[in-house]
């Protein structure tokens, strides 16, 4: 739960009562807007020569008329279908939104550039061109497009460069992005740039498989007479759809795991550190704090350069990025279109707040769900703070090694686990034995609360070097850099958003150096009683390191930890306030009035009568904003060995029905009871329910096996409760378990999501689309698979928009629209009905004929 820095009472009943008038911001209007698929042929290259095809759809703004413009990048490896839904909130909102699948990705055609000027800068200089030719967008005073770019990584810098190139955009909102690729891929956290740089080698190999995918056949694409994608060739294996040149230069650091002078300049070009002064248009800068990828420096340096121009620029840290955490969807959208509004729709209404962070504001008493709340500033300090105060670190010299071939190797995080296909987060911080060294403060005596990247000054000794000692002092010596928060009593240290500094100390003859390491920047609070730790450790999974073995000598160089602070930043009280009495005296009103009325009803967290009934929804009411009604009054009952469709047009309410079910959000009204259990977020019960809603995301570099392996670690739960011979022996798998995930196809990454769903053997299934992306055979398999669960005594609940196969999967179905329901039962009864002629369906009605006239849509 978000209430951006609302106080909440201490008691359930105040908890209850604040509910019936705060609103939440969760899913947008259901306004109308009929998106339009578009081709759109551009010409790129150094020449102009290249000619590729945009897969791209307009949404026009709700309501008609024109409307300020809005470019809407996906990230990598995703392509329009990615920001679909976001789209349609920004198009509800009386923008007229334009995605596309930059070139390379999804069904547009040509090679992935990396967002370079020559290419994908070009793309969006004419989409903006296509853009001022369409009725539904304003102009200004020039007759430009009034427009706005917003996207996140991949999509970010590209709204970042296309402002440096093209004076006809008016702001932007880049979002967990960079401002130097190199240095984001070969950082050195003791300021000697990429080309000393320790190479971020398990995110590169995943950021260039992930444009190694092969393109969806389709009309953009050639295919074969079966409709699938002609076999790749040798060069497609080895580079997928990057270009041959950015292929060769990948391929040569990784094999050496050091930057060189071509690969830093090819990454440059495609950042905005290669264009200084260029980027002039007001800029909102969102950068996640649980991000190794680019981290928050790269939005620091970011925002250092559009404030040299005399531009308008705020930047905000969320819970999120590419390593996991909330990912604040809501409040990014609300940011995003408050800025805009300032800036592309004229609303000087619209406040602006230079520097937000996101902060764990604990658990709502009344609910249990977490509560995050926005601190902010008057003004951004910066990445070293507004001040610093000075941290005693005590330690004395350590010996470290680097084993041989740089393992086993310590973890910090695990890179792309939780950013690629919107997998769960995994914050993990082990160091092998021997190869760390730690300096600690002593226990504080009041909390200190960290905001930026502390500072601190180390010397390093090479020992004996295995007979590499020329070699060692040359290259210097590979540390990675950490600040814990340890706490009383033995505790386990926590690692702080799982980030770690490389940095490479150099060495002189001696086989002395030092340095001084800009720590991970963080916003943290360290509570009194613990300490501050700072550790080096010389390997880490996610990067090169060394195979030579040695040991070095590590020491500080001077006894003090520089910590930024940032007194400005005021984050609300979350905690009683003026309702803490008012509100109580309000509840003993109202149940005074309950008393006399004689309507005074017990809810109890658990109803005996439904204990084997797996889902049952009564009188469920979530409103958006506007107090337009997402779902209105919906109730069904769901029994054991049930396949149910969940079916409705888009806006029908599916998604947050199924997203209640789940505990994410709050109704506003009514119950769900799984098992008799009334859901509330954390439910004990909600461990007999497995889902399937994001689409599948694994990393792509182990086996698929593996992949479940580690997800149910994750989870922290029992090995002997994941069930992986049952779960896997329905997905049907097979010997493809022990092959990487890369080498799967759609349809087989889609079969082990289900599997993945299914570790634990939930007794309740829901899934969003499972058969999404999938040709016939595949569905027909999908179908099996869940046939078979149900058949097991147990219950699966599905949303899709293939009627046609829910018809034949799908026992019963549930027909949403507008948020409330149309009707529910059997299938059999549904078509046997209509082929009775009860709704003019005739002899042979199928469900996709029946459904179109339930919801008044039929021709």
């Amino acid at each position: 739960m978000k209430l951006a820095g609302k106080p909440v009472a201490g008691i359930t009943l105040v908890t209850v009562l604040v509910a019936a008038v705060i609103t939440w911001v969760l899913w947008p209007s259901a306004q109308e807007t009929h998106p339009r698929e578009q081709s759109v042929t551009v010409l790129d290259g150094p020449r102009d020569d290249q000619q590729v095809t945009l897969d791209a759809t307009f949404f026009p703004p709700a309501g008609g008329g024109r409307a300020p413009a809005v470019l809407l990048a996906h990230g990598f490896g995703g392509s329009k279908e990615s920001v679909r839904e976001a789209a349609v909130r920004l198009a509800g909102e009386g923008y007229a939104v334009l995605t596309w699948s930059a070139r390379g990705f999804g069904r547009s055609t040509g090679q992935i550039a990396l967002n370079s000027p020559d290419y994908e800068v070009k793309d969006v200089r004419q989409l903006l061109d296509w853009l001022a030719r369409r009725p539904e967008v304003s102009l200004d005073a020039a007759g430009d497009p009034k427009v706005g770019v917003a996207g996140g990584s991949y999509g970010g810098a590209i709204a970042l460069m296309a402002a440096a190139y093209d004076n006809r955009i008016d702001a932007i909102v880049p979002q967990i992005t960079w401002h130097d690729l190199a240095d984001a891929l070969f950082p050195e956290a003791g300021g000697r740039g990429p080309l000393n740089g320790v190479f971020k080698r398990m995110w590169a190999g995943l950021f260039f498989s992930r444009g190694g995918t092969s393109p969806a056949p389709g009309p953009l694409r050639g295919a074969t007479p079966t409709g699938e994608a002609p076999p790749a060739s040798a060069q497609e294996v080895r580079c997928g759809r990057f270009l041959p040149e950015l292929c060769d230069v990948y391929q040569r650091i990784a094999e050496t795991g050091r930057a060189t002078p071509e690969a830093i300049e090819t990454l440059r070009r495609s950042s905005p550190v290669s264009v200084p002064g260029r980027i002039k248009v007001p800029t909102l800068l969102l950068q996640g704090t649980r991000d190794s990828l680019f981290p928050l420096g790269q939005a620091d340096a970011n925002a250092r350069a559009v404030a040299a121009t005399g531009a308008p620029v705020a930047v905000a840290w969320f819970d999120g990025g590419h390593d996991g955490g909330d990912g604040e969807a809501d409040w990014i959208h609300e940011r995003t279109t408050a800025w805009f509004a300032r800036y592309l729709k004229g609303d000087a209404g619209q406040a602006t707040v230079p520097f937000t962070v996101t902060r764990d504001g604990g658990r709502d008493p009344g609910t249990r769900r977490p509560v995050q709340l926005h601190a902010t500033a008057p003004a951004y300090p910066g990445l070293y703070g507004a001040t610093t105060t000075q941290v005693a670190l005590t330690g004395p010299a350590q010996p470290v090694a680097n084993p041989p071939g740089g393992s086993p190797s310590s973890i910090s995080s695990v890179p792309g686990f939780g950013g690629l296909g919107g997998s769960p987060g995994v914050s993990l911080s082990t160091e092998m034995a021997g190869q760390s060294a730690h300096f600690d403060s002593a226990p504080l005596t009041a909390p200190l609360q960290v905001t930026g990247s502390s500072t601190v000054r180390v010397r390093v000794r090479a020992e004996g070097t295995g007979g590499t000692g020329g070699k060692v002092s040359e290259e210097g010596v590979t540390l990675f850099a950490k600040l814990y928060d340890a706490g009383p009593g033995g505790q386990a240290p926590i690692l702080p958003d799982g980030l770690v500094a490389p940095v490479r100390v150099a060495l002189s003859p001696d086989g002395t150096g030092e340095a001084t390491v800009a720590l991970p920047a963080v916003d943290h609070r360290f509570d009194a009683g613990h300490r501050l730790r700072v550790a080096f450790t010389t390997t880490d999974l996610g990067y090169s390191t060394p195979a030579a073995p040695a040991v070095y000598q590590v020491e500080l160089a001077a006894p003090t930890l520089t910590v930024p602070v940032d007194a400005a930043l005021r984050t609300p009280q979350n905690g009683p306030s003026w309702w803490t009495w008012a509100l109580p005296a309000a509840a003993v009103v109202a149940a005074a009035v309950l008393l006399l009325t004689g309507r005074r009803r017990r809810r109890t967290d658990h109803d005996p009568a439904l204990a084997d009934v797996p889902l049952r929804i009564d009188g469920l009411t979530k409103a958006y904003r506007n107090g337009e009604r997402a779902v209105d009054d919906l109730s069904f009952t769901v029994e054991r060995g049930q396949v149910l469709g969940l079916l409705g047009p888009n806006g029908a309410g599916k998604t947050t029905t199924m997203r209640m079910m789940m505990g994410l959000i709050h109704p506003d009204a009514g119950e769900i009871r799984i098992f008799g259990h009334r859901i509330s977020p954390g439910a004990a019960v909600l461990s007999r329910l497995g889902s399937f809603v994001e689409g599948p995301g694994f990393l792509p570099h182990l086996t698929g096996r593996a992949n479940l392996e580690l997800y149910w670690k994750a989870t922290g739960r029992p090995e002997h409760d994941a069930h992986f011979a049952e779960a896997l022996e329905i997905a049907g798998l097979g010997a493809a378990l022990d092959r990487a995930v890369r080498t799967y196809s759609q349809g087989m990454r889609q079969r082990l999501a289900i599997a993945q769903a299914m570790l634990g053997l939930p007794d309740l299934l829901v899934l969003d689309e499972p058969a999404n992306g999938l040709d016939p055979p595949q569905i027909r398999e999908m179908r099996e698979v869940l046939i078979a669960y149900a058949a097991r005594g147990r219950t699966v609940i599905v949303s899709s928009h293939l009627l046609a196969e829910v018809e034949q999967t799908c026992s019963h179905v549930v027909v949403m629209r507008r948020g409330r329901l149309v009707t529910a039962g059997p299938v059999r009864d549904l078509l046997g009905e209509h082929t009775s002629g009860g709704s003019g369906g005739g002899s042979g009605s199928r469900l996709e004929d029946v459904f179109l006239d339930l919801i008044g849509e039929k021709a």
